[in-house]
């Protein structure tokens, strides 16, 4: 390969492994005191500094750690516990599965790389399209998907070990409302990606559903609120066949291009 040719990839590569950082940069900070109050709570619980930094690293789900400290400060048994985590990281199938057909033809080591760095936020920026673009035309860079998955990966630790530190000299940090965080990151995500009525169905039944099960106590609430969510937005969909709208809008787009294109040669 020509050395110009390689230098010119490499530098394509780090621009969009530095734009994935910084794409997810505003994600990333909004989750700092989500991590502070996770490290910190994991001390409370009774893990040693070293097994509280070791749970973000490993297993690298906010509130699957902060939902399984709660539970093993409760006593509750292993198994339940890990019920409990794979429900809550359930919906990780779902985004495996909406980017299975442009991670299937990567290699093994990107495929296991960008799997153990899927998180609700990298699953937002490497899914969005550029204005004016339709599902087809959007182009899955890895590199991209990289520096994002990385960047927040680093900077989730970096919260945690600042927790850890707060935790072992500040009182009641848990009483400062840092768990807050949470949902401010969630409403970050979920807002920018309502750009159909389907979508909008889809979050304000769940909305709904969460705040009803969260009134009377039902453990499954979030489940039940996801699931019936999905549901109202695919049925809404599919009886105003709005995916047809879609198409036809895309599909007149394009034909009005290629007139212009034609107009001009």
């Amino acid at each position: 390969m020509d050395p110009a040719e390689l230098t010119s990839i490499t530098t394509t590569k780090t621009k969009s492994f530095l734009a994935g950082a910084i794409a997810v940069m505003p994600l990333t900070i909004a989750v700092i005191p989500w991590g502070i109050l996770a490290g910190s709570f994991a001390l409370e619980v009774g893990l040693t500094p070293v097994e509280s930094q070791a749970m973000s690293a490993i297993i690298f789900a906010g509130s699957a750690q902060l939902v399984a400290l709660g539970m093993i400060k409760a006593g509750i048994g292993i198994g339940s516990i890990l019920i409990t985590t794979l429900l809550i990281t359930s919906r990780h199938l779902l985004y495996a599965m909406a980017m299975r057909t442009h991670i299937s033809p990567l290699p093994l080591k990107w495929r296991l790389g960008l799997g153990f760095l899927l998180t609700d936020e990298l699953f937002a920026i490497a899914n969005q399209t550029h204005k004016g673009d339709t599902p087809a035309q959007h182009q899955f860079d890895r590199w991209y998907a990289l520096g994002g998955g990385l960047t927040f990966y680093f900077g989730w630790n970096i919260a945690t070990l600042l927790g850890i530190v707060a935790g072992q000299s500040i009182d009641n940090l848990g009483e400062l409302g840092l768990d807050f965080a949470i949902a401010a990151t969630f409403i970050a995500l979920v807002v920018p990606t309502v750009k159909k009525p389907s979508i909008l169905v889809c979050v304000l039944v769940s909305l709904m559903l969460a705040v009803v099960c969260a009134v009377f106590a039902i453990q499954a609430g979030l489940l039940i609120a996801a699931i019936s969510g999905m549901a109202a937005g695919m049925l809404y969909a599919k009886l105003t066949n709005e995916g047809s709208v879609v198409a036809t809008d895309a599909d007149s787009t394009q034909a009005t291009v290629t007139v212009k294109k034609e107009d001009n040669v």
